[in-house]
């Protein structure tokens, strides 16, 4: 029975001589015991993962940390230009560009195979030829109601997204592959027959595949993906620091700008 006057919580709560975490002791019991990828699965899933789990949990948070000129990291870095005593508005404006082509990839696609696995009243495949039968079903009503399928293609990556295979590779090692992974690979195997082209399953989707299938709320997956590109993103403001380049972004755009009356 709690007391319906306080604010129950399983994460943290302190006094004047601790700090309690999850319910152990922070200084004593987790602080050099615990990684920060480890406590992170930790207090969203409210249970410790297996080192397996680890391992292809910060798998996907390396996947996505980082990508280059990315327009999360142009945000960024052009938010740094225009405000450099405001390191948490540079951060906050990148992450703030993590949508539905950036990033939110990783959520969407979880969020399309759960409802697909979720919507279908049929057993659970036992097979390849099951699941490609499953795949083709869901990528055909997809296509019929002219919906976007989440995780298939990539602007850079035309053929294979180097990520999909090895977080995939690790996976299985670390035996967490589930009915999110197969269904996504079937997926990936079955859509030229109905789209009449070949797309990658790129790297953002499979973390999703990936996630979903070691049991983490997929309300919540966009959520890592923003968690590691602030690593990222950090990274880049560092950079910026070092080797300015978000003046010359500017002043490349403001210089090639030319006006158009607005009817062309």
């Amino acid at each position: 029975m709690t007391d319906a006057s306080g604010y129950p919580t399983s994460l943290g709560t302190s006094d004047a001589d601790s700090i309690r975490l999850l319910g152990h002791d922070l200084a004593d019991e987790l602080m050099g015991k615990v990684g920060f990828g480890e406590l992170a699965f930790w207090l969203v899933a409210a249970r410790r993962p297996t080192p397996g789990e680890v391992r292809v949990f910060e798998s996907v948070l390396v996947a996505l940390a980082d990508h280059g000129f990315t327009p999360t990291a142009i945000a960024a870095r052009l938010t740094y230009l225009s405000a450099p005593d405001s390191l948490q508005g540079a951060l906050a404006s990148g992450l703030l560009g993590g949508g539905s082509r950036f990033l939110g990839v990783t959520e969407d696609a979880a969020m399309f195979l759960s409802g697909a696995l979720h919507g279908s009243d049929s057993p659970r495949p036992n097979d390849d030829a099951g699941w490609d039968a499953m795949a083709f079903a869901v990528v055909k009503a997809a296509r019929e109601s002219k919906r976007f399928i989440p995780g298939l293609g990539h602007p850079v990556h035309k053929e294979v997204d180097p990520r999909t295979p090895a977080l995939l590779r690790i996976a299985t090692e670390e035996g967490t592959r589930g009915d999110h992974i197969a269904l996504y690979e079937a997926i990936g195997r079955v859509h030229p027959q109905v789209l009449g082209r070949r797309l990658p399953l790129n790297g953002a989707g499979v973390c999703g595949a990936v996630l979903a299938d070691l049991g983490l709320p997929v309300e919540m997956l966009r959520g890592f993906a923003l968690l590691a590109r602030t690593a990222g993103l950090l990274g880049q403001l560092a950079e910026e620091r070092r080797r300015p380049a978000a003046m010359r972004m500017y002043l490349d755009i403001d210089r090639n700008a030319y006006y158009v009356p607005p009817d062309q």
